[in-house]
């Protein structure tokens, strides 16, 4: 007598190919950019070992000099303008990341998209080991690290018009916001590995801090010029596609807010909550943990309602004053600074990651665009550029504003939170 089909077999075959292809394509896109997330944090994790109380420590009795409160601090970052210095370090990446990807989007029409990510993401994971090499390299010029962070910076935008490109090919607009919701992720995930490795080093040599990731970045990029490709190269059908309104400058505002916290959020507890480097490095994580759920949230919700302004204005309307509570009861207790951080992370990037990732996809593969999947990438870089220029203020003003107060830093997220709420309508 014959036996049934075996259960694996029965569950395998219940997929079509074109399932097959497309879960695939999510699992290693989500990989890329993940990687791409992990190679940027360390410098938020690395800035309070770059510059702390030394007053606090044992100072070794063969070290020269006679600075006490500067002595264990990595120049040219232990001057009185440190935050000045690493607002500045932010900003180099920040802004050529900015400026870059207004035609990264060109070129990735233009280029294949293997070969455009692969060497994206060979060369960030070289700038990003040349500024760990620092450390070994015993570099103390601000220019160094100012022009290693803007060459990483030019790199990087070779990610994301790419990433989302690949996957607007090959899903729909008919779930697009959970699935995109879902795969968004990989941001919170990048940043929460990349907090975790690099607190691993960051109190003994914080140059494998960046090292690592660097390897990270550039390993994964050849699992994807081996295997990602698109519907119409291996005999898939493409997806059908309907489009909506741009977002950009709500995106500005409300990157903005989020890659603030990106770069100063462990400085932040550090200073505020007096934790070491590595302490705040993993509680920060917790914010990005909150980004993933408030991601798929916001996808879901936006597929449900048909409203993806909608969703994002809703959220950033509730962001604002939970902002305004962390800042001010955030510290109280270990429960309520992990509470309030999850939450906080949730509104914050639940926003973020809609108008990233299902806006820029409807928007460019909308019927007006003729069925040229490629116009995705542009479309991409566009509204993700107009993030970008967001993404350079925030820490910039963060760094001139911190000095006076974290008071005044957190008036200016939470203005900027509504501002994006506004032209989200």
């Amino acid at each position: 007598m014959r036996s049934s089909l075996a259960p694996g077999i029965r569950l395998i075959t219940s997929f079509s190919r074109d399932s097959w292809y497309r879960g695939f394509t999510l699992f290693l896109t989500f990989l890329f950019y993940t990687s791409y997330h992990l190679s940027r944090k360390p410098i938020s994790i690395v800035k309070s070992e770059l510059h702390k109380n030394c007053s606090t420590l044992i100072r070794p009795p063969n070290l020269n000099g006679t600075d006490n409160e500067t002595w264990c601090d990595w120049a040219p970052f232990d001057q009185d303008n440190y935050q000045t210095l690493f607002g500045a370090v932010d900003n180099s990446f920040l802004v050529a990341y900015a400026i870059g990807m207004f035609f990264s989007g060109i070129f990735g029409e233009r280029v294949p998209l293997r070969y455009y990510l692969t060497t994206g993401m060979l060369l960030s994971g070289l700038f990003t080991c040349l500024f760990g090499l620092g450390f070994y390299w015993n570099i103390h010029s601000i220019w160094y690290y100012a022009f290693v962070q803007a060459m990483n910076g030019l790199v990087q935008t070779t990610g994301w018009p790419a990433v989302v490109a690949c996957i607007g090919n090959w899903f729909g607009k008919g779930k697009r916001g959970f699935i995109m919701g879902v795969w968004n992720s990989h941001t919170s995930v990048g940043n929460i590995l990349g907090s975790l490795i690099a607190g691993i080093f960051v109190s003994s040599a914080w140059g494998m801090s960046f090292i690592v990731p660097g390897i990270i970045i550039a390993s994964t990029a050849y699992p994807f010029f081996f295997f990602v490709t698109e519907p119409e190269d291996v005999g898939c059908s493409p997806p059908q596609h309907h489009g909506v309104m741009e977002f950009s400058l709500c995106l500005l505002f409300a990157k903005l807010v989020s890659y603030t916290f990106l770069y100063w959020l462990p400085l932040y507890i550090s200073n505020v909550a007096h934790f070491d480097p590595k302490e705040a490095g993993d509680m920060s994580t917790l914010f990005d943990v909150g980004g993933i759920v408030g991601g798929v949230v916001a996808g879901l919700v936006s597929d449900q309602t048909g409203g993806r302004a909608s969703t994002c204005c809703v959220m950033l309307i509730v962001a604002a004053p939970m902002l305004f509570l962390y800042n001010h009861i955030g510290q109280y207790s270990l429960a309520t600074t992990i509470g309030m951080l999850l939450v906080c992370g949730a509104l914050v990037n639940g926003p973020y990651a809609l108008i990233t990732t299902a806006v820029s996809a409807d928007l460019g593969t909308h019927e007006s665009l003729s069925g040229n999947s490629r116009a995705l990438s542009t479309v991409t870089a566009i509204i993700d550029g107009t993030g970008s220029i967001g993404a350079a203020l925030g820490p910039l003003l963060a760094g001139v504003i911190s000095p006076t107060g974290w008071n005044n830093v957190f008036f200016m997220l939470i203005t900027a939170d509504i501002l994006a709420c506004l032209v989200s309508f």
